[in-house]
């Protein structure tokens, strides 16, 4: 009994290949396909876009991190401002750089969404 259990679960897990599958001439085991398969990825199809590609990475590679105010190179050391800026470390605080970022109204609409006013609702007297 025990052995007829095996046998049906041995049968179950072999591999089934299809009949109408054709190996490769060079018996190597593997199935024929019209398309040789490279390790390599292909190029793409679109020429166009390739020469943008290159482009944008010619861009990326000129852009160097300056400070905004003393046009120092920054590396990985530079400070992004709210307003957009990159600053070295003496320009990187608001009043060092005259910061064209609002901080007042910045707080002011974030207080505001966190802290809905809340009224309650009316009273009627008898």
């Amino acid at each position: 009994m025990a052995q007829k259990r095996e046998n049906e679960q041995a049968t179950e897990t072999e591999l089934k290949v299809p009949e109408t599958l054709t190996l490769c001439v060079q018996t190597c085991g593997f199935s024929a396909s019209d398309k040789p398969r490279s390790r390599s990825p292909s190029p793409p199809d679109d020429p166009d876009s390739t020469l943008e590609n290159s482009d944008q990475g010619a861009v990326r590679r000129r852009e160097v991190n300056r400070c905004s105010g003393c046009k120092r190179k920054l590396g990985l050391i530079g400070f992004r401002c709210r307003c957009g800026e990159m600053f070295c470390s003496k320009h990187r605080y608001s009043d060092r750089h005259e910061c064209r970022f609002d901080y007042k109204a910045a707080g002011r609409e974030m207080i505001a969404k966190e802290n809905p006013v809340v009224r309650p609702a009316k009273i009627l007297k008898v």
